[in-house]
């Protein structure tokens, strides 16, 4: 349990204050409603690339991270498809620097062409290192153009294609700023030794005289029902064989959320979940098998991969996985084994409320999910959960016109033929 209070600036910054006097940091997290899935599809990585420029300095701070390391403060950022997080710890005596420096980027990014064109290269080449000439690098550039045909989803983070950063252009960059951060499409969670009153003077002081912006309502188009299997096979710079089959599933919000979040880990969360034990650790048929979930605001994708070991068939692979699938859809399991999941769900989330910066990272998301409280029943959900229920949304996500494969063949499996 996470107990916070809030306030609402009038430009519209909602503010989460979660008090810990038990010790001597604070937190200072800036979640901005606004992620890849909002970009354009003729200008993506815009929201990626932002998360580079805002630490290009402001107007009054050129260098934004000497102030902070002067007072003792750490700081970093995150983008997804739906959001972009920042966020700073530092001695709790120094709270004031953080607000300082976070209320001056809000007010006034430093525009300039240099910081453009340095942070542009950075995020070049980190498409390029990590996407373009990294084994399997380039599977989430295949496979969500795969399963999304309509929803924004259907780019990564990263961008559709290198060419659309190389292209990005000062009055682009400056749209998107404009649009998009702005207190009213904010939420702040301060975290740690602080105290309400404390942050309520220090966040009227910095952030009460900028101004709110017109903001736009999401107009996301929704993902048509996938009515037929899909599939994609290349040959590729790899060193061994590996399958992706990827299933539409339920939003972050839905009830049947943590349904398929258990799938994922009954399937392959430690040695004992079942596809790691039946095709790794009792018949090694795969050198690695997983199962995740993208997480993803708007309905998710459930990812199951694996590779196959040298003398397995693609085909034989392929089958055994599904198979895995046809027994969770066809059986009832054991309210046992669900138990020893949701142990492991509940000791992650607890877990999860130790350190400052994950709390006040979780009252944001949640936040912007709709309301912070429901961070705090996250794990009766899950634990409400029962054996029928992984059954039925098994058979209702496990569909072979629901699934969209990806399968990478080793390049010399192609001169081989």
């Amino acid at each position: 349990m996470i107990n916070y209070q809030r306030f609402t600036l009038d430009n519209g910054l909602r503010v989460l204050v979660h008090e810990d006097h038990t010790t001597a940091m604070a937190c200072v997290n800036i979640l901005y409603d606004v992620g890849a899935r909002d970009e354009f599809p003729d200008k993506t990585g815009f929201a990626h690339l932002f998360e580079h420029l805002m630490f290009g300095g402001s107007v009054n701070i050129p260098n934004y991270d000497t102030p902070l390391q002067e007072v003792g403060g750490e700081n970093n950022a995150f983008t997804s498809n739906d959001i972009t997080n920042y966020y700073i710890t530092l001695p709790s005596a120094n709270l004031e620097t953080a607000f300082w420096l976070e209320s001056d980027r809000m007010l006034s990014l430093a525009f300039s062409e240099q910081s453009l064109e340095v942070q542009r290269n950075v995020v070049c080449e980190e498409f390029k290192q990590r996407y373009l000439n990294q084994p399997y690098g380039d599977v989430w550039l295949r496979l969500r153009p795969l399963a999304y045909k309509e929803h924004p989803y259907r780019w990564a983070t990263i961008g559709k294609e290198l060419r659309h950063i190389e292209e990005a252009t000062m009055e682009d960059v400056k749209a998107f700023f404009f649009k998009h951060y702005a207190p009213n499409n904010a939420v702040m969670v301060v975290a740690g030794d602080v105290t309400f009153d404390q942050v309520k003077l220090l966040a009227e002081k910095w952030f009460a005289n900028i101004p709110a912006r017109p903001k736009q309502e999401r107009k996301l188009p929704r993902e048509p029902k996938q009515l037929a299997p899909r599939r994609e096979e290349v040959y590729a710079d790899v060193p061994v064989n590996s399958i992706y089959i990827a299933f539409h599933g339920p939003g972050r919000i839905d009830p049947d959320y943590p349904v398929m979040d258990l799938l994922s880990d009954i399937l392959s969360r430690g040695s004992s979940s079942r596809i790691y034990r039946a095709l790794v650790k009792d018949k090694p048929l795969f050198s690695e098998v997983n199962a995740y979930v993208c997480g993803s605001i708007d309905p998710n994708l459930i990812v199951i991969e694996g590779k196959p070991l040298p003398h397995v068939d693609m085909a034989e692979a392929e089958k055994l996985l599904w198979n895995q699938l046809y027994i969770l859809k066809s059986e009832m399991m054991k309210e046992t084994e669900l138990q020893k999941v949701k142990n492991k769900i509940e000791s992650t989330m607890v877990f999860a409320e130790l350190s400052i910066l994950d709390r006040a990272m979780n009252l944001a998301f949640f936040e912007v999910l709709g309301d912070a409280g429901l961070y705090n029943q996250e794990v009766a959900k899950y634990l409400a959960v029962t054996p029928s229920d992984i059954q039925r949304v098994a058979q209702e996500i496990f569909m072979p016109e629901n699934s969209s494969t990806l399968i990478y063949y080793a390049k010399e499996q192609e001169h081989a033929e």
